[in-house]
């Protein structure tokens, strides 16, 4: 980004089904990361390649991306104000039918789809009126979140510290929707810095990211000494 390197040689490899946690102190790359698998613009991709289902990820643009299965939960859902979220919602979801040659749904028939989704999250009527992320709480914005994500049912989900800003409750609620949509094929790369979600949401991996780098990588149990030992702690162990 403006010329600075920021991830200096990533390497990791997620298998169908994986929950795989980027953990690291502030200014790492984790966030990075996350906006360079989505194809955000302000990052320039300098070598290498990003495989997904045979294809080179860095040749399709951000929208190709989501219609081949990329998801991406953001740290700071964007309000937009006057884009009804029903409507949103059955939009991004018939774009994905179309591109699979599928026919689209009509409204009644997306609302029903909606509507068992938003149960699940414990979402009440009133997001289908509201506008996308408009006058959202924090925690709503991160329900909605995963209420995109339970709709548009994702191969990979990037989920960008889905649980900052939220109270315990509201960490067991998205958590609770993640956990819904495990199902061995929806594989997730959870970008994290507490442990307390990653209790709800087990990971099969935890990998520690460090000025650019995977550091060091291992089980849940590397989460619980992070929260023991900090990460200075396990830094240490990797020189």
């Amino acid at each position: 980004v403006e010329g600075t390197e920021i991830l200096k040689g990533i390497s990791l490899t997620i298998k169908k089904g994986e929950i795989h946690a980027v953990m690291g102190p502030n200014g790492s790359g984790k966030s990075t990361l996350a906006k360079v698998l989505s194809g955000h613009p302000a990052y320039e991709v300098t070598s290498g390649e990003v495989l997904f289902q045979g294809k080179n990820l860095l040749d399709l643009t951000t929208e190709e991306r989501s219609l081949v299965g990329i998801f991406m939960g953001f740290q700071y859902p964007v309000e937009i104000p006057g884009v009804n979220n029903a409507e949103f919602l059955r939009m991004a979801y018939n774009a994905r039918l179309l591109n699979e040659g599928k026919d689209e749904v009509d409204p009644l028939d997306f609302d029903d789809i909606l509507q068992e989704k938003m149960d699940m999250l414990g979402m009440e009527d009133k997001y289908k009126e509201r506008s996308c992320n408009d006058g959202f709480s924090g925690g709503e914005k991160k329900k909605n979140e995963i209420l995109q994500m339970a709709i548009l049912k994702p191969v990979l989900s990037v989920l960008d510290e889905t649980d900052s800003g939220l109270d315990i409750d509201a960490i067991k609620t998205v958590a609770s929707g993640i956990n819904s949509l495990l199902d061995g094929k929806h594989s997730i790369l959870m970008i994290t810095h507490y442990d307390r979600m990653l209790e709800l949401v087990k990971p099969d991996f935890v990998h520690i990211l460090r000025d650019g780098r995977i550091v060091k990588t291992g089980d849940y149990t590397l989460a619980l000494q992070l929260e023991k030992d900090g990460f200075k702690g396990v830094e240490d162990e990797t020189h």
